[in-house]
C-alpha cells in the first residue's frame, strides 16, 4: 500500500499540500486531477524520490519497482526497438552479465543467467517491444530507424514505450496522451486496463480517465481527496459536494429555475412522454451538474455569427499537399451551413492538411475549391499559439484584430476569458501553454466566425478549460470542423464524422464506439459488403437512427442556448432599473429580441418533436 501521512509539500514560497492524507491499495488504477499548478507533477516527483516532503511521511512498499516516462530523449543512434527494450533495465543487466560470463567462459554462470533470462521473458522481448511500438502508432518500417531520426513528439512516444516495457509495480504516467492520436490513445487505454500493477495517471482527457481509472484523487486547496469511480463519477460526486457548500446560492437558484422551466415546457409540449424521455435524462444530468459549472473558474461562449452563407465551400476533385508532395487527392464535397464534422484518422494521414486547405493556408495542388463570399473562418492550430508575441500583452493582441473597439470593451472581453486586471496588460512570455492557447481562442471568438476549423485545440488546456470549450462549441451556431484526440469534445460538439485515410477524405458511417471497434479489431475502416440477398434489404433501423439522433442532439444544443438567452432577456425585463432609466430604445430592443428568440424556439421545438416521433417509429 502507498500511504501519505500528514504530508506538507512546498515549492518555493507556495504551499502545494498541507497535512494531506492518502492511501492507495496495490493494483488500483488512479487518476490524479487538479488545477494547473496545484502540485500534480510535484507529487509525482515525490513518489519518484526526486523531491522530499517538507513535513510528514511517504511510505511505499519495500522493493516495489517504479516506472515513469522520461521527459528527455537522447538523440542516440540505437534503433527504436532497441531503445524501447532499454526500458527493461533488469533484462539489459542480465544481458551484460551473460556477455561477461561468455567472455570468461564461465559455464555455471552462463547457465544461471540463461535461467534468469527465461524468467525475465527475454526470448519474447523483441516481439513485445514491436507490439508496443506498433500500438503507439509507429509503422513497421520505422522500427529499425535510429532514435535520432524521429521528431520530438515521436521521441516522447518512444519514452512512453520504454516506460511500458519496464516490469513495474507502480507506473506513473504524466499526460501520456499528449503526443498521441486517437488511434494510439484507444490502444493505450486497452493496454493499461490489463496492467497488473498500481497505476497513477495525470491526464486532461476525461474519456481516457473514464476508460482506465477506478479511483480519482483530487488535489483541492492543499488536500488530497479520494473518490471512488472514474472521472465522470468524481464529477457527479463533486457536484453534490458543491451543492452542500454553495456560496453562490442566488446564481445556482437561477440556473436551476431556468432548467426547470425548460423541463416543464417540454413536458407540456410533448405529445408522448416517451418522445421527451432522452431530453429529460439530459436535463436531469445538466441540473445535477449545474452547481459545478456555476462554480467553475472559467466559461465563455461564441458570439453569434453575423451571417451564415450556404454552402460555405465546394471541393471538386481536389488534391492537397505541400509543394510537389501530394497528401490527399480526389476530395469532392460540399461543406454546408451548420454541419459539425469530426475528422478521424491516424497522425500523418492528412487531417491537418485538409484543415489547412479549408483555411486557405495551403492552396490546392489541383482541382477546384470555391468559397462562398460570406465565409468568415476562425482557424486554430498549434502554430497560432506559436505566432503570439511573447513580449506583448493580451490587450495588444486583441487590439491588433479590433482597432476600432473601445479599450474598456476589450478589457471586459479579456476578463471573460480569465485575463483580468494586470494580466490583460502583462507580456505573455510567462504565460503557460494553456493560457496562450486560451488567448488564441479568445482572438478567434472575438472575430465572430461562421466557420470554425480547430486542429487539436485542447493541447495544454486543463480539464476545466476543456469543459468550458466543449460547452461553448456545443452552443456555437456556425459550422465546425474539428480534429481532436479528446473523445469527450468530439462527442459533445460534433454530429458526423469523416475519416482521413489512404490519401482520401470520406464519410464514416458510425460513431466513436464504431470507430473504436474498427481499430481494436484491426478491421478496415470501410468494408465492402458481400453481394448477398441480405445486403439488398433496406438498412436496419439501428443504422438509420444515427442521423436522426445526431440532429436531435444538435436541436437540443440550440434550444439550450436559446433558452439561456431567453432567461437572460426575461431577467433584464424584470429589472426595475430598465424602466427607471428613461427612453424606450433599450426596452424595444429587448422586446424584439424576446419575440425573435420565442419564434426560433417554437420552430426548433416543433422539429425536435417531429424527429423524436420519427425516432420512436424506427424503434
Amino acid at each position: 500500500m502507498i500511504r501519505l501521512s500528514q504530508l506538507t509539500l512546498r515549492r518555493g514560497a507556495k504551499t502545494l499540500l498541507e497535512n494531506a492524507e492518502l492511501s492507495l491499495n496495490p493494483g488500483e488504477r488512479v487518476g490524479l486531477v487538479g488545477a494547473n499548478g496545484s502540485g500534480k507533477s510535484s507529487l509525482f516527483a515525490l513518489l519518484r524520490g526526486e523531491l522530499h516532503a517538507d513535513k510528514g511521511d511517504v511510505d511505499l512498499p519495500r522493493g516495489w519497482r517504479l516506472s515513469h516516462v522520461a521527459q528527455e530523449t537522447p538523440a542516440v543512434e540505437r534503433s527504436a526497438t532497441e531503445y524501447a527494450i532499454d526500458g527493461d533495465g533488469v533484462l539489459r543487466s542480465l544481458e551484460t552479465k551473460l556477455a561477461e560470463a561468455e567472455k570468461g567462459n564461465d559455464g555455471r554462470l552462463m547457465g544461471e543467467v540463461h535461467a534468469m533470462l527465461a524468467d525475465a521473458d527475454a526470448y519474447t522481448v523483441r516481439s513485445r517491444a514491436e507490439t508496443l511500438l506498433l500500438g503507439l502508432g509507429f509503422r513497421k518500417e520505422e522500427l529499425d530507424r535510429p532514435v535520432s531520426s524521429f521528431s520530438g513528439g515521436w521521441r516522447m512516444r518512444l519514452n512512453l514505450a520504454q516506460a511500458l516495457m519496464a516490469p513495474s509495480d507502480l507506473l506513473l504516467l504524466d499526460e501520456p496522451t499528449n503526443h498521441l492520436d486517437l488511434d494510439a490513445i484507444l490502444w493505450l487505454e486497452e493496454w493499461l486496463r490489463r496492467y497488473p500493477g498500481t497505476l497513477v495517471i495525470v491526464s486532461h482527457d476525461r474519456d481516457f480517465l473514464d476508460g482506465v481509472v477506478k479511483v480519482i484523487v483530487h488535489i483541492d486547496q492543499g488536500r488530497l481527496r479520494r473518490y471512488a469511480g472514474n472521472y465522470s463519477s468524481f464529477e457527479a460526486q463533486r457536484a453534490q459536494a458543491v451543492v452542500l457548500a454553495q456560496k453562490q446560492i442566488e446564481k445556482q437558484a437561477r440556473e436551476r429555475a431556468h432548467l426547470q422551466s425548460f423541463i416543464d415546457r417540454f413536458k407540456a409540449k410533448a405529445t408522448k412522454a416517451r418522445q421527451a424521455q432522452s431530453r429529460m435524462k439530459m436535463l436531469a444530468k445538466m441540473e445535477a451538474l449545474a452547481p459545478l459549472h456555476v462554480s467553475a473558474p472559467f466559461s465563455f461562449e461564441f458570439r453569434e455569427p453575423e451571417r451564415a452563407p450556404n454552402p460555405l465551400f465546394v471541393f471538386e476533385d481536389v488534391a492537397a499537399g505541400y509543394g510537389e508532395k501530394k497528401v490527399l487527392e480526389g476530395i469532392t464535397l460540399s461543406l454546408q451551413a451548420d454541419q459539425r464534422i469530426g475528422l478521424l484518422g491516424v497522425n500523418g494521414a492528412g487531417k491537418s492538411t485538409f484543415i489547412k486547405t479549408l483555411a486557405g493556408v495551403l492552396s490546392p495542388l489541383s482541382g477546384s475549391v470555391v468559397a462562398n463570399k460570406g465565409v468568415k473562418v476562425g482557424y486554430f492550430a498549434q502554430h497560432q499559439v506559436e505566432m503570439l508575441r511573447d513580449d506583448e500583452s493580451p490587450l495588444f493582441h486583441l487590439r491588433a484584430v479590433s482597432r476600432d473597439a473601445r479599450e474598456q470593451d476589450l478589457r471586459d472581453y479579456l476578463g471573460s476569458f480569465n485575463f483580468p486586471g494586470d494580466m490583460a496588460t502583462s507580456p505573455i512570455a510567462h504565460f503557460s501553454g494553456g493560457e496562450k492557447a486560451r488567448l488564441a481562442l479568445a482572438l478567434i471568438v472575438w472575430q465572430r466566425p461562421n466557420l470554425l476549423l480547430l486542429d487539436e485545440p485542447t493541447n495544454h488546456l486543463d480539464l476545466d478549460t476543456r469543459e468550458a470549450l466543449a460547452v461553448a462549441l456545443a452552443q456555437f451556431e456556425g459550422t465546425l470542423v474539428l480534429v481532436s484526440h479528446d473523445r469527450h469534445l468530439l462527442r459533445a460538439t460534433t454530429d458526423q464524422f469523416m475519416i482521413v485515410a489512404a490519401g482520401r477524405v470520406s464519410p464514416f458511417d458510425g460513431d466513436l464506439e464504431d470507430y473504436r471497434d474498427v481499430l481494436l479489431s484491426k478491421a478496415p475502416a470501410q468494408k465492402e459488403p458481400k453481394k448477398t440477398a441480405e445486403t439488398q434489404k433496406p438498412a436496419r433501423p439501428q443504422k438509420s437512427r444515427k442521423p436522426l439522433e445526431a440532429r436531435i442532439k444538435r436541436l437540443e444544443e440550440l434550444m439550450a442556448r436559446l433558452n439561456a438567452r431567453k432567461a437572460e432577456i426575461e431577467a433584464k425585463l424584470a429589472d426595475p432599473a430598465l424602466y427607471a432609466q428613461g427612453g424606450d430604445e433599450p426596452l424595444r430592443a429587448l422586446l424584439s429580441d424576446q419575440a425573435y428568440v420565442g419564434r426560433e424556439l417554437a420552430e426548433l421545438e416543433g422539429e425536435w418533436l417531429e424527429k423524436q416521433a420519427e425516432l420512436e417509429r424506427l424503434a
